[in-house]
């Protein structure tokens, strides 16, 4: 491109554009501005010339057309190298335009407030500064445009060294970045009016728009031939591995992102006792609940000692001394040798400095710990109206969250003999670990501990095998989960014989009668809750 001589700046966001104005006009480029940004300028002593003035046009309709001139849009989309253009433009004393620097009527923010109503909405949609960034970013070669304050140092700079004279690809870049902005602006305004539709609340839309920011670039995938890249959603207040801070430890792999989703979405099933969960492979192989964060630790890794190594920890209360003074003394034992203990992973709302310096003083591999914290739950750390999303080659599958609680539960015993209270404690416990365990899912546990699971078993009964395997003589006097119906009374009968004295599930089967014939015959009580938990 040439030099930049004219530019014109309308920005509804004024942070720094007074310092930028006056560094374009240090540089002796001419500035057209409009309304309100035009105000702003003056009073900071930048000398501006007025769009209606440039356009022999008056701003009407109480500023709703301001810039929609062949004026405005002949000088930003004239090649200059094109004699007929040029021509033209001499013809209808259009005087090129080099540079645009705009931002938007604040939508996003605007529909955020709780009492907005649709007119007023509508009316903070901006018209003329999108239809002023495409002219120019389309003929990016000659123009510049700018789309956020973030951008005024570095492009100064770059005008100031360069003698008002941009590189190729830093106009090529602006313009990228501006398309990119009023897609995004675009989207905000077609989603808010989605949701205002009656139609569209009551069924899934037509189209989906999905806009997620690149938050890191990944070593590699699942595996180190795979390629990869974390992204993450926008404006999510709900606390999960989106917007987790990760405090120590070495960077985040894509298995890592998986596990701690995986580990932070089931402790966030509990929120009035301290729990502790640890997760290998998406599943949970140790869970804990009891009175004290640090006593809930201890029963999650007992739970599965063997399986916790390099395991992901999650937390629903602070990750402290104590739960690292407990990770630095354990041992794995394996073919009669105690092998050191390792945590891939731990993510809790709130992370104290002094665990943290513990596990890096105490095991050799403490710096090796990837520790994050993602911010307090509150009474549930669920956002109730988002969505999960699953990718298949060629489409995306979209269903509402699992939020089902054992509160929302319609909860019937058909057998006999009734839970006892602390069986029921124990019943609710294992039925949302069994939640998050991938089917067909088995768990076990005991006095607020999980002992054992069966988890992505083509059979229940292979499920209820492993769960036991894993649950060994602990099973005695435990209780048992299941995340679907029963077809058949003989995965429940493998974890009775083994000493399981309660059993949870969904019920619904054509064998419902059968199997509780069974609980009955072998003297345990049922539960039944009328919900299955797929986890495919």
């Amino acid at each position: 491109m040439e030099g930049i001589k004219t530019a014109l700046i309308s920005v509804s966001d004024k942070t720094g554009i007074d310092v930028f104005a006056r560094r374009l006009d240090a540089l002796g480029i001419n500035i057209l501005s409009t309304g309100g940004t035009a105000k702003h300028l003056r009073e900071n002593g930048i000398e501006i010339t007025d769009v209606s003035f440039y356009t022999g046009f008056p701003e009407i309709l109480d500023g709703r057309v301001k810039s929609l001139h062949p004026k405005i849009h002949g000088a930003l989309l004239a090649l200059r190298d094109n004699e007929d253009h040029q021509k033209e433009m001499k013809q209808h004393g259009i005087e090129p335009i080099d540079m645009v620097v705009v931002n938007l009527y604040p939508f996003e923010e605007t529909v955020a407030k709780p009492d907005v109503t649709l007119e007023e909405a509508v009316e903070n949609i901006d018209i003329g500064g999108p239809t002023m960034i495409r002219s120019a970013s389309k003929n990016y070669k000659n123009v510049a445009v700018l789309t956020s304050p973030g951008q005024y140092e570095r492009i100064a700079s770059e005008l100031e060294k360069n003698n008002t004279v941009l590189d190729e690809n830093t106009l090529y870049e602006l313009a990228l970045e501006a398309f990119r902005h009023t897609a995004h602006y675009d989207m905000a305004i077609s989603t808010y009016l989605g949701d205002q539709s009656v139609e569209e609340k009551t069924d899934f839309s037509d189209k989906l728009f999905i806009e997620l920011t690149k938050r890191q670039g990944l070593k590699y995938g699942e595996n180190p031939h795979q390629k990869a890249a974390f992204y993450a959603e926008q404006g999510i207040t709900e606390p999960c591995i989106g917007n987790a801070v990760q405090v120590s430890g070495p960077a985040l792999s894509f298995n890592n992102i998986l596990d701690l989703n995986a580990a932070l979405e089931l402790v966030k099933e509990f929120h009035e006792k301290p729990a502790a969960i640890c997760i290998k492979h998406t599943n949970p192989c140790g869970a804990g609940l009891a009175e004290d964060i640090s006593e809930a630790y201890r029963l999650a890794y007992q739970g599965d000692p063997l399986s916790a190594f390099g395991c992901i920890v999650s937390l629903n209360r602070a990750f402290n001394k104590d739960i690292a003074e407990l990770i630095a003394q354990y041992r794995v034992e394996k073919n009669g040798k105690k092998l050191p203990y390792f945590v891939e992973a731990i993510i809790a709302p709130k992370v104290e400095q002094d665990a943290v310096e513990h596990l890096k003083a105490s095991v050799g591999w403490g710096e090796r710990t990837r520790v994050l914290e993602c911010g307090e739950f509150g009474s549930r750390g669920y956002d109730q109206n988002s969505q999960d999303m699953r990718r298949v080659v060629g489409g995306m599958l979209l269903q509402n969250r699992d939020l089902l609680t054992v509160d929302g539960l319609n909860i019937e015993v058909p057998t006999k003999k009734e839970p006892t209270a602390e069986q029921m404690e124990d019943l609710k416990f294992a039925w949302l670990c069994c939640k998050h365990v991938k089917s067909n899912a088995i768990t076990i546990v005991k006095d607020g501990m999980l002992m054992g699971s069966g988890a992505g078993q083509m059979s229940r009964v292979d499920a209820a095998l492993n769960a036991v395997r894993k649950a060994g003589e602990r099973a005695k006097g435990g209780v048992l989960a299941s995340d679907a119906f029963f077809p058949f009374p003989d995965a429940m009968e493998v974890a009775i014989e083994a000493g399981v004295e309660a059993v949870m599930q969904p019920g619904g089967a054509k064998g419902d009668k059968a199997v509780i014939e069974s609980a009955d015959k072998l003297g345990v009580a049922m539960v039944l809750t009328g919900n299955r938990h797929f986890l495919h």
